[in-house]
This record gives C-alpha cells, structure tokens and sequence, in this order.
C-alpha cells in the first residue's frame, strides 16, 4: 500500500446492524477494491448509537478529511453530523433499510458502483436541516410517521416489508393531532395526521413525500398530510412512489428556510428514520451548503 498523507485517507464507519449479507458483501468489495486502487483506508465498526459521531471528531481533530458512511440514513446522519460546516468529506455506502437520502443524491444502491462514486470524487455542497438540538439531512417530522419509527425501533425485524406491516397494524388506530405552525411570518393550525419537513425529497425506498424538495436550494419543504379515509391509502401510497403525492388533495404543501410547529406535549419525533423524543416547541431551519457529499451524475 501506498504511503498516503492522512488527508488523504477515508475512514468507513460499517453499522453492524445494517444490510446483513450485503454488508458482509459490501466490506468485502471495500477491502478488496481499495486495496487495487492503492488507497489508505481504515474500516471501524460501529459499537453504539453515537459512537461513529465521536469517532468521527476524533479523526477529523487527526487530519483526516474523508468518511464514508456504510449503512442507512440513520448511519450517514452520525457522520454527517461531525462534519458539517468544515472541509471534510462524507461518502455514502447505501446499505439500510430505506437509503432516503442517498437515492436521492442518485448514489447506486450497489456497493461497487457506489465505491466508484466515491473514487470520482465529485463533490456537491449540500444543505442540512437542524429540529432543536438534533441535525436532519433527510428528512424530519411528527405525526404518524414518527409515531411508526417509533414503533419500528422496537421490533426485531427491520426492512420495507415490516415497516408496511406496522403501518398496517397502526393506522386504525391513530388520530391526527393539532399543531400550531410559524412560517413565512404567518400562523396557521391545523389538525395533521403527519407533518414532514424535508430536505431531500424522500423517506427511501423511492417514497417521495416531497417532490420538489433539493438538497442545495436553501430551502425546506412542508409536507402536511391531512387524516384520509383507509380506502385512500393505496391510492396515496402509489402517489408517494409516483412522484405526485403533492398534488394530493389530502396534501398541504409550504417552502420555507425556518419554521416553529407547537404541540399540546411532548411526544415523538423522526430525524432521518431515526425515531426520538422531544418537548412542545420544534424549532426547525435550514443550513446551507454545510456539508460536503460525494454524489452520483
């Protein structure tokens, strides 16, 4: 192996829960085609909810300026966020459940191809999204969606097909909440069965809640889902991977670079897929160009 300076070494950060035997296949292709390729690399396996965050910092402080996220958004927001607003570099190994936000940054799904990605080296500036003391790069939000990540996290099965099967299970039950919404210098309430407020377009999956959503526009989209009959939602669901969900009479849509949603309690929240906790008041803004990502065509 080459001599390389440490600026020019990448540092894979592998969520061991993520991807099964693709991961396994991933980290095979990692030391088998960087190895060709003459590169300094490091592969550190994550050991708990926040410790690729730490690692992170901890390499950055050293010199090294590229890290690769191997895994699900949920991954890729632990690395990203130790990252932002400096020079270093976040490349992306899709391997989780949804991959919300490397689809959206076009990255390929498969591990070769999104090695190749990472070894142009094209670098897009993105924005990032900040809910109270928590950063998104994805996607945020409240209502059902939140409710069901929150759900999901307990289950043992993970993948697309259990998250439809507790959404399922779920919805019957579920009521829509009332919110009190601060954007654009207005107020506006209303009674939500789910609120996204997006950066890129998607949850993963290519389930699109906001279509017109763009990572380097400095802007947030709104998405406000209004409760539906059960009878509609197949009929939503095909909107979200079509592309067109906005067009939903059930939908509301707003842009905006900053928000303030108010509740009656604290309740839960999702960042990125990952579910969380936190107070009455979500305080929601924009960052522009914060994050330097290596992207697809």
């Amino acid at each position: 192996m080459a001599d390389v300076h440490k600026k020019d070494k990448a540092v894979f950060f592998v969520n061991p829960i993520s991807g099964g035997k693709r991961k396994n296949y991933a980290i095979s292709l990692i030391e088998r085609y960087i190895l060709e390729n003459n590169f300094n690399y490091e592969i550190v396996y994550t050991r708990f909810s926040g410790d690729a965050n730490q690692q992170v910092k901890d390499r950055f402080s050293q010199g090294i300026k590229k890290f690769v996220a191997v895994g699900g958004d949920g991954t890729i927001n632990e690395v990203a966020s130790a990252i932002v607003n400096t020079d270093a570099i976040l490349g992306i190994i899709p391997i989780g459940s949804g991959n919300g936000l490397a689809r959206h940054l076009k990255i390929p799904m498969n591990p070769k191809k999104a090695l190749q990605t990472i070894q142009k080296g094209n670098i897009l500036k993105m924005d990032y999204g900040q809910i109270n003391d928590r950063l998104f790069f994805c996607t945020t939000g409240v209502g059902f969606d939140a409710h069901i990540g929150h759900i999901f996290a307990k289950n043992e099965g993970r993948g697309f097909a259990n998250y439809i099967k507790a959404t399922v299970s779920e919805f019957i039950r579920y009521k829509s909440e009332r919110y009190e919404i601060n954007l654009n210098n207005k107020t506006i309430f209303r009674d939500a069965f789910l609120i996204t407020v997006a950066n890129a377009s998607q949850y993963g999956n290519n389930a699109h809640i906001a279509p017109k959503a763009m990572v380097d526009d400095g802007q947030l989209e709104v998405a406000i889902m209004h409760q539906f009959p059960l009878y509609s939602a197949p009929f939503l669901g095909a909107r979200l991977f079509l592309k067109n969900i906005d067009k939903s009479s059930y939908l509301e849509t707003f842009s905006c670079n900053e928000l303030t949603i108010r509740r009656k309690k604290p309740d839960v929240i999702h960042f990125d897929g990952e579910p969380g906790e936190m107070g009455e008041e979500l305080k929601i803004k924009i960052i522009p160009k914060g994050l330097n990502v290596l992207v697809g065509k």
